[in-house]
C-alpha cells in the first residue's frame, strides 16, 4: 500500500517512508491510497483473540511493506504486562445496558496516547532500517499534555533517535507537567512555551516545513520526524482499539455481529475520532461518531456549520488536552470526504493559515453531518457529570471522559438514539485529581492543597489504587526547566542538538 500527501496526491511513498518522515515535504499529511476492508466474518474472527492478535490483523492491512513477523515484533514490544496494568490492554467497562467505557489509560503514562506511543518507536526504528536512513532522527513534539509524556516515555533511550517536547507553560495540569519535566533518558529534552498549545503546534509545524533549517540539520546528520498524530505511525495504532472494543462486545455477547455501535470521542486534534472514522470505512459497523469538545468548540461549530474558524478566544479549561483551536487531523478527513481533492484541501489549509478560517461547500457539509454529530460542554457541566456518574454508578471519570459523557447525554436528548454506545475514556482520573475531587467533594475541598496530596485523597475517597506511573511523582527530581517564547523555538532546538 502506498501513501499520498493530502496536498499533492501525486506523491506516493511506502508506509515506512511516511512513518520515518512524519510530515510530507509540502506540509501535507500522509494518508493511505485506499482504505483496506475487513468483512463481517473477519471482524467476528477477532472476538476470541487477544488485543495483540487483533492489532496484528489490523495493522498488517496498512503496513504492507512490513513482514508479519516485523508487525508482530512491534506489537508485542508495545503491549505487554510490563507496560500495561491490565492484560486486556484496552478493557471495556459496562456502565448500563446501552453505555460502555473504552478505557485507554492503563499504560505507563495513564493516558490514551500510550496506545500509539508505545508502538511508534518500534515502527519508527523499523522504518529507518527499511528506508536505509543513516541520519539520527529527531522527534519533535508539541503537546497539550498527554502526548508529551507518552512520547518521552516511548522514545527514551531508543537508539538512533532524540526527542524534544514543547508544552504550553500554563496549559497543562500539575501532574502532566511533573511527568514531563522529571523524564529520564539520555536522548530526551523538554521545554515550556509561553503561549497555548496552538502556539507550540504552529512553531513545530514551521520548523518541519523550513527547508533551510532542514539543510542545517542534514549537515549535522539529523533529520526530523514527529510523534504527534500528524505521523501516520501514531494514528494507525489507534484504529486497532475501535475494532478491539467491538470484538470484545461480540465476545461478551453484548452485541450481535453486524449490529451498529456509536462511539463518543473527546477530541481536540481530531486524531482519535479520525481513527474511528477509518475503522468505520474499513467495515466496522459504526452508527454515529459523536465528536465531544470542551469550550474550545471549534470542531462542534465546524460539524454543525461547515465553517472552521479559529479566530476566537482561546479558553483554558479543566480538560486541557482538548484546549486546541487548530485540529491538524481534520485535514486527513477532508481529503477523504472530498474524494482526494488535494487542490481544494491545500487551498483550505492555506486559508486557515492566512485568514484563520475556511468554509466547505454544502455537499461536503452534508457528508460530514452523515458521519458526525458534534457537541460541547463547559467546565460546570463537566464537573456535574463527574459527580452524577460517581453518585449513580460509583464510576470515576476524568474531565475529558466527562466531557464525552455529557455530550452523549445531549446527543441522546436531541436524537433519542438508543444504539449501544462506547464512550472513549482517554485518561485516568488521577491525572486530573484536583478537578475530579472538586467535582466529587466540592471546590473548597481541594483549594490550597498540594496537587500530589490529592492523588492520595482521590485514592481513598474513590477506593481506587494510584496507577504505578503516577506513584512517587512528587518526589522525582526536576530535570528540565527551559522556558521560551514561541519565536525562540528554533533556537531551543538548535541549542539542544548542539548545532554548529
Amino acid at each position: 500500500m502506498q501513501y499520498q500527501s493530502t496536498r499533492d496526491k501525486s506523491v506516493r511513498v511506502s508506509s515506512a517512508y511516511a512513518i520515518k518522515n512524519g510530515l510530507a515535504a509540502d506540509g501535507g499529511l500522509y494518508v493511505p491510497e485506499q482504505i483496506p476492508q475487513l468483512s463481517l466474518e473477519e471482524i467476528a474472527a477477532l472476538a476470541p483473540l487477544s488485543y495483540n492478535e487483533r492489532a496484528i490483523k489490523v495493522l498488517s492491512r496498512f503496513l504492507t511493506d512490513f513482514s508479519e513477523d516485523e508487525v508482530t515484533n512491534c506489537v508485542n514490544k508495545a503491549y505487554n504486562k510490563e507496560k500495561f496494568e491490565t492484560s486486556e490492554i484496552a478493557p471495556i467497562y459496562k456502565l448500563d445496558e446501552n453505555v460502555y467505557f473504552l478505557e485507554l489509560w492503563h499504560g505507563p503514562t495513564c493516558a490514551f496516547k500510550d496506545m500509539a506511543l508505545q508502538i511508534l518507536p518500534h515502527l519508527l526504528t523499523r522504518s529507518i532500517e527499511k528506508t536505509g536512513e543513516t541520519k539520527e532522527v529527531v522527534i519533535l513534539v508539541a503537546t497539550s499534555g498527554d502526548t508529551g509524556k507518552a512520547a518521552l516515555e516511548g522514545f527514551r533511550d531508543v537508539d538512533g533517535t532524540r526527542i524534544i517536547v514543547f508544552y504550553p507553560a500554563d496549559g497543562v495540569s500539575d501532574v502532566q507537567k511533573r511527568q514531563m519535566v522529571t523524564q529520564e533518558g539520555n536522548n530526551v529534552d523538554v521545554a515550556a512555551v509561553c503561549g497555548n498549545f496552538d502556539d507550540a503546534q504552529s512553531g513545530v509545524k514551521q520548523i518541519f516545513t523550513d527547508t533551510e533549517y532542514a539543510d542545517v540539520l542534514a549537515r549535522n546528520n539529523f533529520m526530523l520526524s514527529s510523534a504527534n498524530s500528524i505521523n501516520w505511525g501514531r494514528l494507525v495504532p489507534q484504529i486497532v482499539y475501535y475494532f478491539s472494543s467491538y470484538a470484545s462486545m461480540l465476545k461478551n455477547e453484548e452485541i450481535t455481529l453486524g449490529e451498529k455501535v456509536n462511539f463518543v470521542v473527546p477530541t481536540g486534534n481530531f486524531g482519535d475520532i479520525l481513527a474511528a472514522y477509518y475503522a468505520k470505512e474499513m467495515g466496522l459497523p459504526v452508527g454515529k461518531l459523536i465528536c465531544a469538545s470542551n469550550e474550545n468548540n471549534v470542531l462542534t461549530d465546524f460539524i454543525n456549520t461547515g465553517v472552521y474558524d479559529k479566530n476566537r478566544e482561546f479558553k483554558t479549561t479543566t480538560s486541557p488536552s482538548m484546549d486546541i483551536l487548530i485540529s491538524s487531523n481534520l485535514e486527513r478527513f477532508l481529503y477523504h470526504v472530498t474524494g482526494g481533492d488535494d487542490v481544494r484541501v491545500s487551498a483550505w489549509m492555506n486559508e486557515l493559515k492566512t485568514e484563520g478560517r475556511y468554509e466547505v461547500p454544502e455537499l461536503t457539509k452534508n457528508k460530514i453531518k452523515e458521519i458526525f454529530w458534534g457537541g460541547c460542554s463547559d467546565d460546570a457541566e463537566t464537573f456535574t457529570e463527574i459527580e452524577k456518574v460517581n453518585n449513580k454508578y460509583g464510576y470515576v471519570m476524568d474531565t475529558h471522559t466527562s466531557v464525552a459523557k455529557n455530550v452523549y447525554e445531549k446527543y441522546l436528548a436531541e436524537t433519542g438514539d438508543n444504539t449501544k454506545t462506547v464512550i472513549v475514556s482517554t485518561a485516568s482520573p488521577f491525572k486530573f485529581s484536583d478537578s475530579v475531587l472538586a467535582a466529587i467533594k466540592g471546590k473548597e475541598a481541594v483549594e490550597g492543597k498540594d496537587p500530589f496530596d490529592l492523588l492520595d485523597e482521590l485514592a481513598e475517597s474513590a477506593d481506587l489504587m494510584i496507577p504505578a506511573g503516577l506513584c512517587g511523582l512528587r518526589d522525582k527530581q526536576v530535570i528540565f526547566n527551559t522556558t521560551c517564547d514561541k519565536n525562540e523555538m528554533y533556537d531551543v532546538v538548535s541549542h539542544m542538538l548542539n548545532l554548529a
